[in-house]
């Protein structure tokens, strides 16, 4: 009896609310959202099956709210490292500072980029499309960054699809990162970011230090 006393924590409704949503992803993650079901989140949570039902009204919508949560929580994170015109400041600076916040960001959270960027099987439409009109906004606002060009002496690139190869390439990144953080850390990643946009820009900066494979 003295166990079970120690294991029952009081929560406010908001923080019982974060509490499933956090135990419905950890289900996601682990086992895919095949798996998720109102019994095994109340299982997982220590509580019985109405509890759940008091914060939402089935499998649906707790399915719904996870998805707008990571969803936002995503954006939230990438926001900030979206870098702003390349015209005012030196283009390989701005987009591997943008590249070290995203990479940063996501190993600070892994299974919220887990589920955005490698959404498990049976994953709710409604995710894709959150993650679809996620990945549009960051893909304006790379095109509106690029527009003015990377160097200063050369032609403009196409700034769409600048914007969608930065983003692929990026996003691509982050899932090594997340699938295999001991293989490709962060300071892997970008340096070869850095000799990729080196090669771009005519290879004409000092090579920087870069951990030999």
């Amino acid at each position: 009896m003295a166990v079970a006393s120690r294991t029952t924590v009081r929560m406010t409704g908001q923080e019982r609310r974060e509490q499933l949503l956090d135990v419905t992803r950890g289900l996601v993650i682990r086992d895919g959202f095949h798996a998720v079901s109102i019994e095994a989140v109340a299982r997982e949570a220590g509580i019985t099956r109405p509890v759940v039902y008091g914060h939402f009204r089935d499998l649906g919508d707790l399915l719904e709210a996870l998805v707008q949560r990571e969803a936002g929580r995503a954006l939230e994170q990438v926001a900030p490292t979206l870098p702003g015109s390349l015209a005012g400041g030196d283009a390989r600076e701005l987009l591997i500072a943008g590249l070290r916040g995203y990479l940063e960001a996501a190993e600070a959270n892994p299974d919220t980029w887990r589920l955005v960027l490698m959404p498990p099987d049976g994953a709710p439409a409604s995710l894709r499309e959150h993650i679809a009109r996620g990945r549009d906004a960051v893909i304006a606002h790379l095109a509106a960054a690029v527009r003015p060009g990377l160097l200063p002496q050369r032609e403009p690139p196409d700034p769409e699809l600048t914007a969608r190869m930065l983003s692929a390439v990026s996003d691509e990144a982050v899932r090594l990162l997340l699938t295999d953080p001991q293989r490709y850390p962060v300071e892997r990643l970008l340096a070869n970011a850095d000799w990729a946009l080196d090669m771009l820009s005519g290879g004409t900066r000092p090579q920087r230090g870069r951990r030999s494979r």
